[in-house]
């Protein structure tokens, strides 16, 4: 028995677990039965990271290899082997699309959502289209064109110490540019926390609700999008309040948000929202800091524990700065494409993104190698 196997059998049955899978292969049809597939993705994965922590937090780490699995189950308590097979279920089971207008958005590939913001003061682009919804919907139908799946349509800022916007006013930011955008080809999201706002873009033709309170902002958020049937990206933020950045700091960044999304998926269908329309983000940048943000994207993997699509949004977030002598926002394309990127490798079904053209090529290459190393005859 290997050593990773035998840390296993002393685990108590009240410790909590978490997989991330690792050992990624280029050319999966060489090692049948050694490896697996990461949901529906073009990602193939050999080796599970398990981490277990006890009632004094304390951990015990063990790599097991996929044919190795059912041998780790065995060892595992109940409750923990429970835990740990629904895990392993989520990793490896297939999402199903997603029903959007005229659009199908499958999660065989990953998709890039572009980002229209309809703000005078976003952190990047603020008052970029002022208040000329024709310009607006020009550069949404540029996004469409260059490969954007979705198009991600703002009217209030979030970023740290923005002011909160009246719905009226956020209503009169986005419901033009959504009216003008319904022939584009591409679902359309509003990024949103108020429920007036989601009911007049879901009039105006908005297919997803994009919310970065998790429908928490808002006591009839919940009751909104589940009543329009369409699907909800659900963010992790450390408040709900006017400022969604608010922290009082965490004990583990990667737990701590992990165990706050699942437990949000599983109130939002108890409250009768259909699981299988539940996209996850792990909001970057939100409440968290530099240290915080890398641990979250060295470990996106994890996350696809919860059972849900992933989104990340690192685009020219202020930690590319941070890791690029203080690059200006306008100068941190390469830091958004090599988050974007790793994003992608590690499952992310979805990138959020301000620069769509460079992004989907970058997406194109990648998924160019994929194919290249699945049909490989040497």
């Amino acid at each position: 028995m290997s050593s990773s196997l035998e840390q296993l059998e002393s685990i108590s049955p009240d410790s909590k677990i978490y997989l991330k899978p690792v050992g990624f292969l280029d050319s999966p049809q060489y090692f049948y039965e050694q490896n697996t597939k990461l949901n529906n993705s073009l990602i193939w994965f050999s080796n599970i990271e398990c981490t277990i922590y006890d009632d004094t937090g304390s951990a015990i780490r063990a790599l097991v290899s996929v044919q190795d699995w059912a041998d780790a189950l065995a060892l595992m308590p109940e409750p923990v082997r429970v835990k740990a097979a629904t895990l392993f279920a989520n990793l490896t089971s297939a999402h199903e699309p997603l029903m959007c207008g005229d659009r199908t958005i499958r999660f065989d590939q990953p998709h890039v959502m572009g980002i229209l913001n309809m703000t005078p003061d976003s952190f990047s682009d603020g008052g970029k289209h002022g208040d000329d919804p024709q310009a607006a919907a020009d550069a949404a139908f540029d996004m469409a064109t260059a490969g954007a799946s979705i198009i991600d349509i703002g009217g209030e800022s979030t970023r740290p110490g923005a002011e909160t916007v009246w719905e009226g006013d956020e209503i009169k930011r986005v419901v033009p540019v959504i009216e003008k955008l319904s022939q584009c080809g591409a679902a359309l999201s509003v990024d949103t926390r108020k429920a007036a706002v989601m009911e007049a873009a879901i009039v105006a033709g908005a297919h997803i609700i994009n919310d970065v309170s998790a429908l928490l902002h808002d006591k009839r958020a919940l009751e909104v999008a589940g009543i329009s049937g369409r699907p909800v990206v659900l963010m992790h933020a450390p408040s709900s309040g006017k400022n969604p950045h608010k922290s009082e700091g965490y004990q583990n960044i990667v737990t701590d948000t992990f165990d706050w999304l699942e437990q949000r998926i599983e109130d939002v269908v108890e409250a009768g929202f259909e699981r299988e329309k539940i996209i996850v983000d792990p909001g970057l940048g939100f409440g968290k800091s530099l240290t915080d943000n890398l641990a979250l994207m060295n470990n996106i993997a994890l996350f696809h524990g919860l059972g849900q699509p992933l989104l990340i949004g690192a685009s020219r977030k202020r930690m590319i700065g941070a890791l690029s002598r203080e690059a200006p926002v306008d100068q941190r394309l390469g830091g958004s494409i090599a988050f974007a990127t790793h994003a992608i490798q590690q499952g992310a079904q979805i990138v959020r993104v301000h620069d769509v053209p460079e992004t989907v090529q970058a997406a194109q290459i990648w998924r160019g190698m994929r194919d290249a190393g699945v049909t490989a005859l040497v």
